[in-house]
């Protein structure tokens, strides 16, 4: 995502509406704001402003991960947002973070969220993903080569994940980048269910069998990446030169990606990130 903090310099406060997380008791807000900026680790200072600003105006819930570097910029600007009496408690604000592949072996799930609370300076986050269904060579880094590659343990790794939640550090867990299959072979032996399933989805890509699929076993969705990533290693211009939506664009005269984020058949599922000023329009 692209973090600029003068677009998040309006006083108005948003209210964001939250979702139920399946059979949890927890809600997660509908409405997030992502900290990835690649290069990872490229903007520290940007990411704290922009945090800092974006909790000024209503936003609640975080998404970070290990690989992205965010971890600690994140977290001064939570504390920075605690002293300036824009929250008055941290339980105010939904924290997800992500298992980095290099960590995703049984044994290194657990050290590897106690470092990620350390970077935050949190006791606790309310969600911790596995990043995406593979591991690396333990230790291994980014970036990595094929023959780094292994297979991800489901069993052992989500074992793990549970203690995770079981001991109170996390307050639910899920995955992200999961198809149909990997989650089927998960919940075969998982105790806890993954509550929050993580994937790319926008209007050139639906994902209709996947969200289908965890609609009927009650994992929330939450989209990232929804206007394409343009300028990442992962991203394309699909969705912002998507001609329909600039036809539907100029006709209203809105942005695309105004147009995008009021389609009513994603506007409840989409876990939005960058959208202060979408939020205002009507």
């Amino acid at each position: 995502m692209h973090l600029d903090s003068s677009s998040l310099k309006m006083k108005t406060m948003v209210s964001i509406p939250e979702a139920p997380l399946g059979s949890t008791g927890k809600t997660i807000p509908l409405v997030g704001f992502g900290t990835a900026q690649f290069p990872f680790g490229a903007a520290t200072e940007a990411v704290k402003e922009s945090v800092v600003h974006a909790i000024e105006v209503g936003y609640r819930h975080f998404d970070t991960a290990a690989i992205y570097q965010s971890e600690e910029p994140l977290g001064e600007a939570i504390a920075q947002a605690l002293r300036l009496g824009l929250i008055k408690s941290r339980d105010e604000l939904f924290i997800t973070s992500k298992l980095w592949f290099g960590h995703a072996h049984r044994q290194l799930v657990l050290p590897a969220l106690q470092t990620s609370l350390k970077n935050l300076g949190l006791e606790h986050i309310d969600l911790y993903l596995i990043h995406f269904p593979v591991s690396l060579k333990p230790g291994t880094g980014f970036p990595f080569s094929k023959e780094d590659i292994e297979p991800l343990d489901y069993e052992g790794v989500w074992e793990a994940m549970e203690e995770c939640q079981n001991l109170g550090l996390t307050k639910s867990i899920g995955v992200s980048n999961f198809a149909c299959k990997k989650l089927e072979r998960l919940l075969a032996t998982a105790k806890i269910p993954p509550a929050v399933n993580q994937v790319e989805l926008n209007p050139v890509w639906q994902q209709k069998k996947l969200r289908d699929f965890c609609e009927k076993k009650g994992i929330h969705i939450t989209a990232y990446s929804p206007l394409g990533a343009k300028g990442t290693i992962w991203g394309t211009n699909r969705v912002m030169e998507c001609q329909m939506l600039k036809e539907i664009a100029n006709a209203k005269g809105k942005s695309v990606a105004q147009v995008f984020f009021f389609f009513p058949k994603f506007l409840s599922e989409f876990d939005k990130h960058n959208l202060v000023v979408n939020a205002h329009v009507a």
